[in-house]
């Protein structure tokens, strides 16, 4: 019997916006392809960038879209953020949390007090920390919170640094552009607490019950948060086609953003991964034959004998994207 690519792996730590979903509507082909998945034997646990909502607000989302899962199938980069200040071992007790309800959250469940809970101190100067996260809702007087306790000796953490977000109405600004916001009014960059470091992938790695990160396969859409952050903690990773980047941005990759295999839709997590490296590869050519081309272009990258500019030059001349 042919291997098929969930056999190679315990479980699949997977990405949302662009991968699941675009805003409220699940992206094609996903919710099948996820219950397949999980029907092979094979866990997946759901990390996301996006720090608006909590886990059970997103698990409740999921399983509307017609997904069986648990509130602690969900991990999301506010969750790493109260892990970060929590282990670092610094004195935090005041936190600013800026973004959706998620944020807030995260902070009070991993024991912080939240500014404008009772016992929260009133000042700039009693915040020891601010967490911020992703919120629809978000403000200029917000962003102005954050730069004075910033500027007022606050450590800084971001949940992450995506400056876009796929909804159902195309591409938004994401938390990275608030984020950059709040930098032009300070002098100190933040601690990064989601993808691309990677310790949502630790969390949910440990969920997942996985013997080591050889074990666990990552997937994303986006390869400077999702499949850089799976190199980073050491596991392989899947760009999948439906979301913020594609082949050409693929072929362009340095070697730390480069996924270990590319499927167009979540449909191939239940199919054998194919290679095909001979051939011509056009705008119909099929996913197995742009892999190839892909391997090859990146092969050329390192020798030295075309630069990233060209690579995702000539993916698009071959493939139109």
């Amino acid at each position: 019997m042919t291997e098929g690519l969930l056999d190679r792996y315990d479980g699949i730590v997977c990405d949302l916006d662009g991968v699941v979903y675009a805003g409220p509507d699940a992206i094609p082909h996903a919710i099948a392809s996820l219950q397949s998945t999980r029907e092979h034997g094979t866990r997946v646990v759901y990390a996301t960038n996006n720090a608006s909502r909590p886990p059970s607000a997103v698990a409740a989302h999921l399983r509307e879209l017609g997904l069986l899962l648990g509130d602690e199938d969900v991990v999301n980069s506010s969750m790493a953020a109260a892990h970060v200040l929590r282990e670092s071992g610094a004195q935090v007790r005041i936190v600013l949390p800026i973004g959706g309800e998620g944020v807030a959250r995260a902070l009070r469940e991993a024991g912080f007090v939240c500014v404008g809970d009772d016992d929260a101190g009133a000042g700039t100067g009693d915040i020891d920390a601010v967490v911020q996260g992703y919120g629809p809702d978000v403000r200029a007087t917000d962003l102005a919170a954050a730069a004075h306790a910033v500027n007022g000796g606050a450590r800084w953490v971001a949940t992450n640094t995506d400056l876009t977000l796929p909804t159902e109405k195309g591409i938004a600004p994401g938390n990275g552009s608030l984020v950059q916001a709040v930098r032009n009014a300070v002098a100190v960059d933040p601690e990064v607490a989601g993808k691309p470091m990677p310790v949502m992938y630790d969390m949910a790695s440990e969920r997942i019950g996985a013997a080591d990160a050889s074990r666990v396969l990552a997937v994303g859409d986006r390869l400077e948060t999702d499949i850089e952050g799976a190199t980073r903690g050491g596991y392989d990773s899947v760009l999948v086609l439906t979301g913020v980047h594609g082949l050409a941005d693929a072929a362009a990759a340095p070697k730390e953003r480069r996924p270990t295999y590319v499927l167009a839709d979540l449909r191939g997590l239940t199919q054998p991964y194919e290679v095909e490296t001979a051939g011509e590869c056009d705008a119909g050519a099929s996913i197995a034959r742009v892999r190839g081309l892909l391997t090859s272009l990146w092969e050329r990258v390192d020798a030295g004998d075309l630069s990233a500019e060209d690579a995702a030059r000539e993916m698009r001349q071959a493939c139109g994207s």
